[in-house]
């Protein structure tokens, strides 16, 4: 399922090459467990050829966490709100069980790390980076390979992460931190429960950070309509889907005017103009959620659309990217 290219939608990424700029927000989307659901012909064709241009898997912590109570995700117009709260079995079990097979896969790996003090992201940023030059052989093989997305945003889980992405303080010491012992792409995925992500996002770039992704989901609250108490098991949870794409959007139009690093844009990404609206903002590459629960090969789908938008308008996807901000008309 991978797009055959002739516009090229190549994405540099610091040093990770991405034959497009279409990846997975973390968190929606287990290649593993995917490719279990569709059988032995078709999962494996999802693992030979992910539709993926780099692969985000769930966010893990150092120490294992069991989430957030049931119920965790309730549909709401144009959207879903989740309370997950971050369930994994934590860093040591993930390298053990997961990290092989992740690095098996025929793309960039992009790890999502959370965290709930400055500390608890070095020391685990630098764990995982001792896992995998022992697997890769040499950091040059592992910066090649794989990114790290810090995730200090999440509105499931009611201390520590979320508060550290709402400061620019707390953010630059995470940051900080981690860039002394990450050479890689170094994403921080920020949130938009704040008035202004433009001072963080300048905090996190001034310590290391060498990308931002914007942004995480909005924090809101669902009743039960019979008893007008909390639906959700976490009290609160984040808002995705297209009702949030217009926030989103404009949380990219802020940052990517403020910091000269790429952005990873996501927020209600569901058809080709979603992505054409995110390059031309100022991303570089676009994250797609929920959409693609029903169709794991929407992420290639998009690409391929991406590509006859740029044909049919005659322009390149550095044409594209940032062109709202120079005034738009691309093309045509």
């Amino acid at each position: 399922m991978t797009p055959s290219l002739d516009v090229d939608l190549t994405v540099r990424l610091g040093p990770l090459v991405l034959a497009h700029p279409l990846i997975n927000a973390s968190g929606t989307l287990d290649l593993f467990e995917t490719a279990d659901s569709l059988g032995a012909g078709r999962g494996e064709q999802l693992l030979q050829d992910p539709p993926v241009a780099a692969y985000v898997p769930k966010t893990v912590t150092l120490d294992p966490r069991r989430g957030n109570p049931p119920p965790r995700v309730v549909e709401t117009p144009a959207g879903m709100l989740n309370s997950i709260g971050l369930p994994n079995a934590g860093l040591e079990a993930f390298v053990e069980r997961d990290l092989d097979r992740i690095l098996a896969l025929p793309r960039p790996v992009i790890f999502n790390l959370g965290g709930f003090a400055p500390e608890e992201f070095a020391l685990g940023t630098e764990r995982l980076r001792l896992a995998l030059e022992q697997r890769l052989g040499s950091p040059r093989a592992v910066w090649e390979k794989a990114g790290l997305e810090l995730n200090v945003s999440c509105p499931n889980v009611h201390s520590g992460c979320m508060q550290i992405g709402a400061s620019a303080d707390e953010t630059e010491a995470t940051v900080r931190g981690v860039a002394a012992v990450w050479e890689g792409l170094l994403a921080v995925k920020l949130t938009p429960n704040v008035t202004d992500a433009v001072p963080v996002a300048q905090a996190a770039v001034e310590a290391g950070a060498t990308a931002i992704s914007l942004v995480n989901t909005f924090k809101g609250l669902v009743l039960d309509r019979l008893t007008l108490s909390p639906y959700l098991g976490g009290i609160t949870g984040g808002l995705s889907g297209p009702a949030i794409k217009p926030l989103a959007l404009r949380f990219c139009w802020e940052v990517a005017a403020a910091v000269d690093v790429p952005i990873i844009g996501m927020g209600g990404v569901a058809s080709v103009e979603d992505v054409v609206d995110y390059l031309a903002v100022g991303a570089s590459a676009v994250a797609v959620g929920a959409s693609a629960f029903r169709d794991p090969w929407l992420y290639a789908r998009l690409a391929r659309e991406l590509e006859s938008e740029l044909a049919h308008r005659g322009s390149t996807l550095a044409d594209l990217t940032g062109c709202a901000h120079r005034g738009g008309v691309v093309g045509l």
